[in-house]
Parts: structure tokens; sequence; C-alpha cells
């Protein structure tokens, strides 16, 4: 009681006098909520290229040696293909069969936006909400998008946005943690020879470690030997995978800002959101992340309250290319750049391309993990090679590619579990 008569014998005083400086940042922050609510109202998919109805009359989830195949018809014969990220739908692939499959089953493919809100709804599926429910929609929404771009006869990339960066500028990824800073620079350039990349990415820390290295003192070798080791001109970018506290955190960044460095990627774990913006509040060099994030509502709060300077949600674990372009635009808006993170399985690479083809504040470089060579298909528009650091967006309908049908034909269908 004694501290709410404080609180208003204060308000009662200062009634009439100017803003205080923090008054003023809470106001600004409400103007920028308002803003990037406004965008997340937009819609992404574009419906008007549709005149009639898709109704979805089955959904197949096939899957052969560890590959899974979403496989999508329309009562009037359109189909849709994707290949999911095989890494984790081992493990998840009775969500897709008995949580979201049949929520789709009869509804028309042009509400794809609108079922993607309905469905997180559907049976209390957002109790699932992160990676284990996103990356089995995120497979569907890639079918869905497929079928959309054969009958629209445009790419994936013209469906969510313009289609603005017809090449992709790649960075290496690398990781060699349990390495000496010696035998990581090896590794590195390995890599970096097989693609002429202008740009690259490496991992320091230990990975969730609480300020372990792994090994110990790698990180302090390495930031340096790494700037040493490709020169001046090279683009570096580095991603701790949130191994450290705030206070570690801004002295591995200072480190890097002595060496130039371009972004430090998750210096603390990905959910420490007010520690995140702590970090980036210290230190000059960007700071990037939003692998990790499930929620839209949390990128909104990361994006209003400058926690990140760059965002990268993954459009697998985000659900999808959608859901992340509404954070890229969000992002956009408030003079931010998106780099989206890249699942390494599948053919999670394809897909990122088309979704940084439609970025309207696409990074400069963007994450290159290799080619898948077990799936078989052709691409008539691109030879998907790595030339000079860049990589040809495909043009064709949908994905822009044809998977072998041959190699479609070994995948059998799961069926409802229970």
């Amino acid at each position: 009681m004694k501290r709410r008569k404080f609180l208003n014998t204060s308000l009662a005083a200062g009634a009439g006098m100017a803003l205080s400086p923090t008054t003023n940042l809470k106001a600004q922050t409400r103007d920028t909520y308002d803003q990037l609510d406004k965008i997340l109202a937009q819609h992404i998919l574009d419906k008007s290229l549709f005149k009639e109805s898709l109704i979805i009359e089955k959904i197949e989830l096939l899957h052969y040696q560890g590959n899974f195949i979403c496989r999508i018809r329309t009562e009037n014969g359109a189909e849709g293909l994707s290949v999911s990220n095989n890494m984790q739908m081992i493990h998840l692939y009775p969500i897709f069969i008995n949580r979201i499959q049949p929520f789709f089953i009869g509804k028309d493919a042009r509400d794809l936006e609108k079922l993607l809100a309905e469905v997180y709804v559907h049976m209390s599926n957002y109790k699932l909400q992160s990676l284990a429910f996103w990356v089995p929609l995120a497979t569907l929404e890639f079918a869905i998008l497929d079928l959309l771009g054969k009958v629209a006869k445009q790419p994936i990339a013209s469906l969510i946005g313009n289609f603005q960066n017809k090449e992709i500028a790649v960075y290496q990824a690398n990781n060699h943690r349990g390495k000496s800073a010696e035998e990581s620079i090896k590794r590195i350039k390995a890599h970096m020879d097989k693609t002429d990349a202008k740009a690259l990415k490496f991992k320091v820390g230990g990975r969730m470690s609480k300020n372990a290295d792994y090994p110990a003192g790698r990180t302090e070798k390495l930031i340096p030997l790494v700037r040493k080791t490709f020169g001046d001109e090279m683009t570096i970018y580095a991603d701790s995978n949130g191994s450290y506290t705030v206070d570690e955190a801004i002295s591995i960044g200072k480190l890097m800002e002595e060496y130039r460095f371009d972004f430090y990627e998750e210096p603390v774990p990905f959910d420490w959101y007010e520690e995140t913006k702590q970090v980036t509040e210290a230190l000059q060099v960007p700071i990037a992340g939003g692998e990790q994030e499930p929620s839209m509502h949390n990128f909104r709060w990361l994006i209003g309250n400058d926690a990140l300077d760059i965002v990268q949600p993954d459009i697998f674990y985000f659900g999808g290319m959608i859901r992340s372009m509404k954070v890229a635009k969000m992002a956009n808006s408030v003079g931010k750049t998106c780099t989206p993170h890249i699942s390494g399985s599948g053919l999670g690479y394809l897909y990122m391309m088309h979704f940084v083809a439609a970025l309207p504040n696409a990074g400069p470089y963007h994450e290159f993990k290799g080619f898948n060579k077990q799936i078989s298909f052709e691409c008539a528009t691109s030879d998907l090679k790595v030339r000079d650091g860049k990589i040809k967006v495909p043009t064709g309908p949908g994905l822009g590619i044809e998977i072998d049908p041959d190699f479609i034909s070994k995948h059998k269908a799961i069926e409802v579990l229970g």
C-alpha cells in the first residue's frame, strides 16, 4: 500500500510535465509494435493467380530409406511434391500423419495462408509449438506451394513475393568443434576451395556450453587466425550456438570487432531474449539470431525491441515460407536484414533459394551446406552449381525441379497410426 501511494503521488506530481526519456522510449516501442502488427495482418500468398478452386483430395507421406516425400493431389488432378527435413521427420512423422494431414483434406489449397493459422489451433496443436510441429507443417506447405506454382506456371518465389534475387551469393558454413584452431583452419580452407565463396561462417564456443570452449582456448586462437588466413576482403561470420553468458558473449564479441567480423550468431542461448538485447546493445558487430525461434510473437519482440540486427528464421523449423516471410517483412520495416538459416537435409537449400529470391531485405550472403546427391532430380532452368560463389535460382513452375518418378516409386505411403 505504501508503494502504491508513492506511485500515485509521483504520477500526480509529474502531471503536465514533459515525458521522460524512458516514457518516450516506451512510446516509440509501442509505435514500432503498431507498425509490425500492420505487417503481420498483410497477406503473403497471392491468391489472384488462381481462378478456380483447388480442393485437396489426397495427401500422402511417402518414405524410403530415411527420405520423406509429401505428395498432394487436388480433385482436378493438380499435384505437388516436397521433400522434408529428413533428419527431423524420422522422429516427427506421426504428428504429420495424425494431426496435420487429416485437417487439410477437403480444403481449398488457395486458402493455404488461412489454413496455416487454423491448423495451429486444430486439436490444440499450439501445444506442440516448436520444431516438432513446424517441420511437419512446413513439409506440407512446401508441397502445396509446389502445386500452386505448377497451376499458376510460376516459381514458388513469385507466389510469396517479388522474384527479385535471381542469383544467391553463398557463404560456406563450417562446423569443426572438437578440433584445434589449426586443424579447424585446414578444414575450413578445404571447404572454401570447393565453392570460391566470398564469405564463410565458422563455429565458436562449445554449443549451449555455459562458457566452455571445445577444446579449451580454441575460440580465442581461431578468431584472429581466420582473418589472417582469409584476408581483409573475406566476409566472416561466427556462430556460438548459445555458448555464452552475457559477459562472456560480450568479451568474445569485442574480439570479433577487433578482427572486423560481419555478424555474430546466437551469442547467448536463443531463448534468452533480454540477454540477447544486452549483448546487441554492448557490441558494434551485428548480432544475428532466430534459427531456433518457434514463435511469431517472440520474433515481434526481438525486432520491436532491437534485440537483433539480423533475423534468421529457418523455413523448416519456423513452419514454412509464408510465416518466415512475415518475419522478414517485419525486419525490413525497421531496416533489418534477413539471412535465413538452412536445414541441412532433404532439399532444404532449394527451398531456401526460393525464399531468398523473394526477400526484399536479403542479406548479402546465404548459408550453403552442399547439395543432396541422394535425391534424384533434374532442373531445367539452373545447373545448381556454385560459380564464383553464386548459384542461379530455378525459375520453373513450383520448386522448379522434376524428381525422378522411379525414385518416387520406391517410396511407400505411411499409414495413419493407431
